[in-house]
């Protein structure tokens, strides 16, 4: 297989979009701005809800991670995507998605058991939060993952999610010691409140000694560090990681690393819709920093991605519009 820049391991989970309203999520006791794990019976019971009264708006390819793999990847850079999907139909169009993007998959992946859904709720004020059946993903091991490309990335990037599964957690533990012994730097997001609230344990073990690059918004960065200001918890998140970065909505971002520290303005957009805005923000810093743009261009790039991302329904955009974003981007930065 081809060396890739950047080996990604993450939940493999299809996307069913809904625009609903607040009373939805009141009524159905689901905490906005988070991911929520259910099983297969309580999550088709509330699709039938959520096709009978909100509002469908269509089904896409997911999971945290995937969606950074895909903007690294449809910008310029080459990736992998290690997973475990189900051996049915939703699990073949997931990794068809992927690799029509351009990005490299095993098929390792596919193994008996259910793909992955996930209901994300969309409420007026643009927020997501996650109705996830994890099906057989939550069941990932390293027998679903070839670590051959690891060997000779240039980053391995690991999404907290992970941290709810004890099989999932061990596999990192592997990529991390494959990517220690192999010059890869690691980079880590901790992807949600809820994974700090309720997984914090698991977050923990994956940093382990440290990560190279540490992605959060800053409802996590306070949790996480148990501090009141941004300030006090960048201090604590700079003892666990180089380069440290903080979003901010649409106030931007914070990035560190050992020597300086600045912050990035959001840009102005009509915002329908937040899911995987954080994911693209982690894809684009990433390619831009591997490709040796610098960190000033890296967050211009990332806000200016996942701004667009905001700007529309799902978490993705067309291949094309990330190209063209880039050229954007350069042209200012020069």
């Amino acid at each position: 297989m081809s060396t890739v820049d950047l080996f990604a391991i993450g939940n493999a989970l299809i996307d069913q979009e809904f625009k609903v309203s607040d009373e939805f999520l009141t009524a159905h006791h689901l905490q906005k701005g988070t991911m929520q794990l259910a099983d297969g019976e309580a999550q088709a019971t509330l699709y039938q809800n959520l096709k009978a009264t909100q509002t469908y708006k269509g089904q896409a390819s997911g999971g945290s991670a995937a969606n950074t793999t895909v903007a690294f990847a449809a910008l310029g850079g080459s990736a992998f995507y290690a997973c475990r999907v189900g051996n049915d139909d939703l699990g073949h169009i997931y990794l068809h998605g992927l690799n029509e993007a351009g990005i490299k998959t095993t098929t390792q992946s596919i193994s008996e058991g259910v793909t992955g859904t996930c209901m994300v709720l969309v409420s007026p004020d643009s927020e997501r939060t996650m109705h996830t059946y994890l099906g057989i993903t939550a069941e990932l091991t390293d027998e679903q993952i070839d670590f051959q490309p690891l060997t000779t990335a240039k980053w391995l990037y690991i999404e907290g999610y992970l941290s709810t599964s004890e099989t999932a957690r061990q596999a990192v533990k592997q990529a991390r010691e494959i990517a220690k012994a192999n010059g890869v730097k690691i980079a880590f997001t901790l992807s949600d409140p809820a994974m700090v609230q309720y997984a914090r344990a698991g977050l923990d073990e994956m940093i382990a000694d440290g990560v190279d690059l540490l992605f959060c918004n800053q409802q996590e960065a306070l949790m996480y560090t148990e501090t009141d200001t941004i300030e006090a918890a960048l201090a604590k998140l700079k003892e666990l990681s180089q380069y440290v970065v903080i979003t901010m909505s649409a106030d931007g971002a914070l990035i560190s690393n050992n020597g300086e520290t600045f912050t990035v303005p959001g840009r102005a957009v009509t915002a329908v819709d937040a899911n995987g805005a954080g994911d693209a923000f982690a894809g684009a810093f990433l390619y831009a920093l591997n490709a040796g743009l610098g960190l000033k261009t890296a967050a211009e790039l990332a806000i200016m991605v996942s701004s667009q991302v905001v700007a529309q329904f799902g978490p993705r955009l067309a291949v094309s519009e990330y190209t063209a974003l880039l050229k954007d981007v350069l042209k200012e930065c020069a």
